[in-house]
């Protein structure tokens, strides 16, 4: 069973610029790990400051694994830096899946 891992967190907009490296560190390391079928990062076009999380993972074991790489905790250390908040991340258990 696939999962898929969406939400939000927030970054004050005048700090997206330097945040933006960070993302795409996190984004390539994850993307090459063994179980992560889609990795990304979007900033919301009507509120700059509001960035979408968008995963989808093999297994529940690939997101447990993912959870202890170190890029992860490179990662959320860097956070208060940056000014990240307001995380809102919701994972899904996906049984089936069609193309729409």
């Amino acid at each position: 069973m696939s999962l898929i891992i969406a939400g939000t967190v927030r970054v004050p907009p005048e700090n997206l610029d330097r945040f933006r490296p960070h993302m795409l560190a996190m984004m390539t390391a994850s993307r090459a790990e063994d179980g992560c079928e889609a990795y990304g990062y979007a900033i919301d076009v009507a509120d700059p400051g509001l960035v979408h999380v968008f995963e989808t993972w093999r297994d529940q074991a690939a997101i447990d694994a993912h959870f202890a790489t170190g890029h992860m905790a490179e990662w959320r250390a860097a956070w208060p830096q940056f000014g990240v908040s307001d995380r809102r991340i919701t994972v899904y258990e996906i049984a089936s899946q069609r193309t729409l």
